[in-house]
């Protein structure tokens, strides 16, 4: 089978494809040939930053075609999506069991890679900011692949007002998302190189970290909540906090996953229910063989996308 890796770190031109053999499924794990593969921001980012090689892992989706000792409740032939945490960008991966979510009939791969993974993160750090009807609500890196999901599910969860921040990359592409996220519910777009971003929020779902955090906690409204679930780091001054009686909270989805399996199921459960009715709406931004895994990778490091990019073995 083929799978992509790299040996060094670096930007996008350090992966390439190799030729391995299928893995066997070990005890508690599933045998998935991969339809699709959601590329991420923070596998991207480790690729350019760890200075010992990881696999690259991450959300895939397939058809079971084998299963390990002690697996119960899926069978070869089952269509799952899931975290894989070892290598995900190939033809075959080894997906736990336990992290392994059934595909609904007449969905795709890439619907599932679209809305599950990235639709999960969205949901819980919405949950995580304890939302109230009627409030309003910020959504940093809202053209991303989470962030274009979680400005529309604040509005399903009663969002009175939903601010989009976007990157500012050029005056084209900042038209371009401000375009994507007013179609998507957006009521005002604000880009990251303003130092007003407008009529202060009740809460701000942050996906981006590092300096941003310090002009997010100054959006919030007092008693405002940020919810932080970025992989981009950053500090906030106790003082700015202090003098509004803000908070900010730390999600990390991987805790509800291992956790929490119930609740997880849960959310799942809800994230397809709005996809079916039309009232969620995962895009896909654009979609690259496994072989230019470098090219997804670019799109991602370029803050381009708007919505999900995906990888077709």
């Amino acid at each position: 089978m083929r799978r992509v890796r790299y040996e060094r770190s670096g930007g996008p031109e350090v992966l390439f494809l190799e030729d391995v053999p299928v893995p066997e499924p070990g005890p508690g794990e599933l045998l998935v040939r991969v339809e699709a593969i959601g590329v991420t921001l923070p596998v991207v980012r480790k690729v350019r930053e760890e200075r010992d090689p990881i696999a690259l892992g991450g959300e895939i989706a397939g058809e079971v075609v084998a299963v390990g000792e002690a697996v119960t409740g899926h069978a070869p032939g089952d269509r799952v999506t899931g975290l894989v945490f070892g290598h995900g960008y190939a033809d075959h991966a080894l997906l736990l069991a336990t992290m392994a979510s059934p595909v609904p009939d007449g969905a795709s791969a890439v619907d599932a890679v679209a809305l599950v993974r990235s639709g999960l993160v969205a949901y819980g750090a919405l949950e995580a900011a304890r939302p109230a009807p009627g409030e309003s609500a910020l959504v940093t890196a809202a053209a991303s692949g989470v962030g274009h999901l979680a400005l529309q599910l604040a509005r399903l969860k009663g969002a009175a007002r939903v601010v989009a921040a976007v990157s500012d990359t050029g005056k084209a592409d900042k038209a371009n998302k401000a375009d994507f996220a007013r179609g998507l519910g957006a009521d005002d777009v604000v880009t990251y190189d303003r130092a007003d971003w407008g009529e202060p929020v009740d809460y701000v779902l942050d996906a981006v970290g590092g300096d941003l955090l310090t002009p997010a906690v100054r959006a919030l409204a007092p008693h405002g909540r940020l919810v932080a679930y970025s992989s981009g780091g950053g500090t906030v001054a106790a003082y700015d906090l202090l003098v509004g009686a803000k908070s900010v909270i730390g999600f990390q989805m991987a805790l509800i996953a291992r956790g929490r399996p119930e609740l997880y199921e849960a959310w799942r459960r809800e994230l397809w229910r709005w996809h079916a009715s039309g009232d969620l709406r995962p895009t896909v931004h654009a979609r690259f063989p496994l072989e230019e895994a470098a090219r997804a990778h670019r799109v991602i490091e370029a803050r381009s996308n708007r919505g999900k990019v995906v990888l077709i073995p």
